[in-house]
């Protein structure tokens, strides 16, 4: 039997869409608004999604409060409050976009948790806006 549990968590950080090597046109013409010098934030909303046989003597597919603590340490208290393109080591030259952001997390994560475990993040950069990465490259 497969099954799925899910955490939900958020995050607010704020980030440049920029490609250093393309000229300032290129770059507002590409990003937009989203390309300004001084930074815009975004209150992330995070859905941490496994997928898995549930142990059969706890029932459990993965503690949840486990993995609560595992997302507040290696994700909340990393990104949360911070300029990505500035206060972390991760972007410091990838491009934060809502993909590459999700790329990071899921690749954080992954260390963490059993190879066992499928694992899918849904990252909302607003109500409207969000990508999804498994891990897979299709």
């Amino acid at each position: 039997m497969i099954v799925s549990a899910c955490r939900k968590a958020h995050f607010n950080a704020a980030h440049r869409l920029n490609n250093p090597t393309w000229s300032v046109e290129k770059n507002e013409l590409i990003f937009g608004s989203c390309n300004n010098a001084n930074f815009h934030g975004h209150n992330y909303e995070l859905i941490v999604k496994l997928t898995g046989e549930p142990d059969p003597e706890t029932g459990y597919l993965f503690d949840l409060k486990i993995l609560k603590e595992i997302i507040k340490l290696e994700i909340e208290d990393r990104f949360d409050h911070k300029n990505l393109n500035l206060d972390t080591m991760e972007f410091k030259t990838l491009n934060p976009t809502a993909e590459n952001i999700s790329i990071v997390i899921w690749n954080i994560l992954r260390t963490k948790l059993s190879q066992k475990l499928k694992l899918h993040i849904t990252l909302y950069e607003t109500p409207n806006n969000y990508v999804e990465y498994d891990g897979t490259s299709e």
